[in-house]
């Protein structure tokens, strides 16, 4: 007989030494896979290692070291051997695997202990809410009242463990609960030492972690199998396989390989490149590599999130157990489709149908009844259902159908070739078993399923012909009616807008017309905004792109009105302009021309007013310049007197300011001087330290002659501002 030993745990003289207790641990399939015995070498008859399981085996055919969970200078190790005596299928097998695992009281317990209930909890929450099971969120509690622990055996068994206290108060039926389910191993042929209920009532979170771990083993790890080697060896060695072409990942274990995250990133990226783009990673960013993948994984792959990113960058060495729990489920997700098979299944119906042959036939008319009903209620809906008057009532009857076709449909499809299926297995049976012959009730037989089938067919397409035709006429109207409001409104904007170029004969009889013409436009606007906007609302909602009816679109309209009302103002403007310059007969027709080209250059919102700044900014452009503060009274002034700069105060301004023109032009070049610094040119640097405004600035550089480089120097443009002036003063007095 082989055995294998190991060392047993040191407990600090102040930690009670547990006393042992056979326990067991459960596997798939009737939980008969995994046994534990105690070693005859150990020092006692059952010798606990940390998470309280110590076995041997006098079945050993081979044994796997799992290498320890943490490095041996921050805890000592036990080791545990684990029997499967039973293969999955029942087979015989004797396999064994060891695991090391560390002992109490050694420091750094409360990180790995952290570490690995967190990652346990997530694990075993995967089953549970599979299940529609409320999650677990912390092991020694929610493990307390054994409810938990009996709803895993029961997902991980798919077997009842029967009645029990699913609402527990005090600890006796805790307890029970607790005793159950420990019971309920030990029936499978599973021992397991150390571990009573009591410790999972008090949430002995050492022993809880030992008894998950073994399941994950079981259920997660052993099963892995690459070239020979299983468990933690071939789980090892698929990471190596499929990382071998990445230079810069090398899996050497499940501890320190890992901290990178590049491991983890080249495991997605050997399966699926389209998620990671490996050549851009930065593979000096640890943390920021395990989160990338992590959240690939949860996300595009469904495999849950496991472990945090501080358990892999933020530790020494990260916990083994942890990492291998999370790997394997990459195992299971990328090697899953290699061994999806519907054998099982396939005879697991066979057998069903052949156990329920009594049940089969009454089942089969049944079924058979429903169905046939179903179809004959819809058809008859169909029939009698009323033609939708708008898009939206359309769409809503053509989203039931296509709901129909998703659902019900979809059902009464396997429904049927499900019937088919079940009449021809019970006739294969009565064939093979010689048994009396038989035939479904008149009415239900499967060529009355097909009739009515075949009705229905012809229902769903003159259905959906009747749908899809009063749809396109909802379109088809929408856009005529569209096209109708639209071509009217055009013509009205256009009657404005000919009604504008048209105007002639004295200024005061045009304004008068254009006043009346622009009573009109706020009419016009909320005819849009209202009439227009609410059919071409309809038409967005029913998705009416083009429209061979009008080449106009909403935005053509409004672009249409805002045109003929920008048109309008400016024609008024322009009159009201006019009249005032004629009424300025002091002022010769070149300086006019000049005054009102100015004042429209800076009218920038076309109110026909001017602001401060802009009047500023129009003197300056002039020629003209006077200090801030004087521009202010000069503006609060006009406001006064005209209620705002209007061009009518524009122009009295400016027949104040040149009534005197040789002055003025005396002014200007002494006030050019001082900006210039008594230099004979100005640069575009002395005209901003002048803090005259960018506007300003920018006209004087493009009006006013450039001085020959040679005389300025530097490299700097200069500008003649007494040629400026003169050409000023010349073409004003022009």
């Amino acid at each position: 007989m082989r055995t294998t030993a190991f060392s047993p745990p040191q407990y600090p003289p102040s930690s009670p030494q547990p006393s042992p207790r056979p326990h067991s641990i459960y596997g798939r399939s009737g939980l008969s896979g995994l046994n534990a015995v105690t070693s005859p070498q150990s020092p006692t008859p059952t010798t606990p290692t940390h998470n309280g399981f110590s076995f041997t085996s006098n079945t050993l055919e081979r044994t796997r070291s799992m290498g320890p969970a943490t490095p041996s200078h921050s805890r000592s190790q036990s080791t545990v051997t684990i029997v499967d005596k039973l293969g999955r299928g029942g087979h015989s097998r004797g396999e064994s695997f060891s695991v090391a695992v560390p002992t109490p009281g050694i420091g750094g317990e409360l990180a790995w202990t952290e570490v690995q209930s967190r990652t346990f909890c997530k694990w075993l929450n995967t089953k549970l809410e599979a299940r529609g099971f409320e999650p677990m969120t912390s092991l020694e509690k929610d493990f307390s009242d054994g409810v938990k622990l009996i709803q895993l055996l029961e997902i991980m068994s798919e077997t009842s463990l029967g009645r029990y206290t699913r609402k527990p108060v005090m600890r006796v039926q805790k307890a029970e609960n607790a005793s159950k389910a420990l019971q309920f191993i030990r029936d499978r042929g599973v021992k397991l030492t150390n571990i009573g209920p009591e410790d999972i009532v008090d949430g002995n979170v050492k022993l809880i972690l030992g008894m998950i771990w073994t399941l994950i083993l079981r259920f997660t790890i052993s099963g892995i199998t690459e070239e020979g080697l299983s468990a933690k060896d071939g789980l090892l060695l698929w990471c190596q396989r499929k990382t071998t072409p990445y230079a810069e990942v090398d899996v050497q274990n499940f501890r320190q390989s890992w901290t990178d995250g590049l491991a983890f990133c080249a495991l997605i990226h050997r399966h699926r490149p389209e998620l990671l783009d490996w050549d851009h990673l930065d593979k000096h960013d640890g943390r920021g590599n395990t989160e990338l993948a992590f959240k690939i994984a949860e996300e595009s792959l469904g495999i849950p999130r496991l472990l945090e990113v501080s358990d892999i960058c933020d530790v020494v060495i990260p916990d083994e157990r942890s990492v291998m729990t999370y790997v394997a489920e990459f195992f299971h997700k990328f090697s899953s489709e290699d061994k999806a098979s519907t054998g099982a299944r396939r005879v697991d119906k066979f057998a069903e149908v052949m156990n329920s042959m009594t049940t089969a036939r009454n089942d089969f008319e049944r079924r058979m009844a429903a169905l046939l009903q179903a179809l004959v209620k819809t058809r008859t809906a169909w029939s009698a259902a009323e033609a939708p008057a708008s898009y939206p009532q359309a769409m809503a009857q053509k989203t039931e159908f296509m709901e129909h076709k998703k659902t019900s449909k979809r059902s009464w499809v396997r429904e049927r070739q499900e019937l088919a299926q079940l009449y021809s297995n019970i006739q294969t049976k009565l064939r093979t078993y010689s048994l009396r012959s038989w035939e479904p009730r008149e009415g239900l037989r499967l060529e009355d399923l097909e009739a009515s089938w075949a009705e229905l067919m012809a229902a769903e397409v003159a259905h959906s012909r009747n749908i899809n035709a009063r749809i396109r006429d909802i379109k088809e109207a929408l856009r005529k009616e569209f096209a109708r409001v639209a071509e009217s409104f055009i013509e009205r904007v256009q009657k404005v807008e000919q009604s504008i170029g048209s105007l002639s004969g004295a200024l005061q009889d045009q304004k008068k017309q254009l006043l009346l013409l622009s009573d009109h436009l706020p009419a016009m606007r909320t005819f849009l905004v209202n009439d227009i906007d609410e059919v071409n609302q309809r038409c967005a909602e029913a998705k009416v792109d083009e429209n061979d009816y009008t080449a106009f679109t909403y935005e053509d309209l409004e672009f249409e009105l805002e045109i003929a009302e920008e048109g309008l103002r400016k024609k008024i403007a322009f009159v009201e302009n006019q009249m005032i310059s004629a009424s300025h007969t002091n002022i010769t027709p070149a300086k006019l021309e000049e005054f009102e080209s100015t004042f429209k250059h800076f009218d920038k919102d076309g109110t026909n007013t001017l602001t401060v700044y802009e009047m500023h900014s129009a003197l300056a452009s002039l020629g003209i310049v006077y200090p801030d503060e004087e521009v202010e009274a000069i503006y609060a002034q006009l406001e006064r007197q005209f209620g705002t700069l209007t061009y009518e105060a524009w122009l009295t301004l400016l027949v104040e300011i040149t009534k005197d023109d040789a002055s003025s032009a005396d002014q200007l070049r002494e006030a050019f001087r001082d900006v210039a610094g008594d230099k004979g040119y100005v640069t575009e640097s002395d005209l901003r330290f002048a803090n005259l405004s960018p506007e300003s600035v920018r006209y004087l550089a493009e009006a006013m002659p450039a001085v020959p480089s040679e005389a300025v120097g530097g490299g700097v443009p200069g500008f003649d501002y007494y040629g400026f002036l003169d050409q000023s003063f010349a073409r004003s007095s022009g």
